[in-house]
């Protein structure tokens, strides 16, 4: 009889390329996995892995055993479901994939509720891009992921998969203190055409958004920076070596030499929670919803925000506004 945690491990080592990545995905070490994956060749009398290049491969006969293990692993998902429906608390392990800029600003504080006020429920977070976040909660190897979209680049689920909105993100142009706009109220976009950008790598949500706004306006943009962290993109700002477009959520308070203008149209992104059908009524994915959406009221307008006390200085005493968040309906 195959053993099913020999088949979680290959399944993870499908999903995540390599042997260390399925390791740290399951929190094992990577010894253990490579012994769950040779135990499972002998069982099988088959070959499952190739090397290629520092990575591996899956054999034919691998793929099969992976797309296997996935209706297995669907079947126990729905027994977990079942029996934790019945106790009526959230409990188990719970595996939220999640983007940066949320993992920063939001999660901590939504991870530690969780754990004070349910001591049986073990969550976990990984970071990761929301576009890739989408497939992995598809195909179970996460349970729950925070993802984003933007207003003019709607993310699409694939079936099977249901969402609950857990706000609107805003975001702001950033520019050096010493910048002819740094004490402007607002800006358009066709102010900035001639502008050198401090940007996110191509291929990436934020990077295609900008790209996308500013050929709008007839002009290709001039990235001058490419930067993957946000925090990174402040400093090159403060430092006057362009300008940025930044969400506000996780970007802390703003250094002496950057300040936040307001974009017209005002750029926003709209934060989700995904979680398989299946598991809509696991006692885990409903509590954690709702403690997004209790989260982010108190996270929505963080300091630097060009409404909050002076222009991109300073805390917003009045709270979030109503146009910044919207309460998710629990799944």
């Amino acid at each position: 009889m195959l053993d099913l945690g020999r088949l979680r491990a290959l399944h993870a080592v499908s999903v995540h390329g390599t042997v260390g990545a399925a390791a740290a995905a399951l929190g094992y070490s990577p010894s253990a996995v490579s012994q769950q994956l040779a135990k499972l060749e002998r069982e099988t009398r088959t070959t499952l892995l190739e090397r290629q290049g520092r990575g591996v491969r899956l054999t034919d006969e691998a793929r099969q055993l992976v797309a296997t293990a996935e209706e297995l692993l669907a079947i126990v998902e729905k027994a977990e479901v079942l029996l934790e429906e019945r106790r009526g608390q959230p409990a188990g392990r719970l595996d939220i994939a999640c983007f940066a800029s949320a993992a920063r600003g939001l999660m901590p504080p939504v991870l530690a509720d969780l754990a004070a006020r349910h001591p049986s429920l073990d969550a976990r977070l990984s970071e990761i891009d929301p576009h890739l976040s989408v497939d992995l909660v598809a195909r179970g190897v996460v349970d729950l992921a925070v993802a984003h979209d933007w207003d003019i680049a709607p993310m699409p689920l694939p079936p099977g998969v249901e969402h609950a909105d857990i706000g609107v993100d805003l975001c702001d142009v950033l520019v050096p203190a010493s910048h002819p706009l740094a004490g402007a109220a607002a800006v358009r976009r066709e102010e900035l055409r001639d502008e050198r950008w401090i940007s996110q790598p191509p291929g990436t949500v934020c990077h295609d958004w900008l790209t996308r706004t500013l050929r709008a306006t007839g002009r290709e943009p001039l990235i001058a920076h490419q930067a993957e962290e946000i925090h990174t993109q402040v400093a090159l700002v403060a430092a006057g070596l362009g300008i940025a477009l930044v969400p506000r959520l996780g970007r802390g308070v703003l250094p002496a030499g950057a300040r936040a203008v307001r974009l017209e149209p005002v750029p926003s992104r709209r934060l989700r929670a995904l979680w398989r059908a299946g598991a809509a009524r696991r006692p885990a994915i409903t509590e954690t919803v709702r403690t997004l959406g209790r989260m982010w009221a108190r996270v929505a307008a963080p300091p630097g925000a060009p409404d909050a006390e002076g222009p991109g200085r300073g805390p917003d005493p009045a709270g979030p506004s109503p146009h910044r968040s919207r309460t998710p309906a629990p799944p």
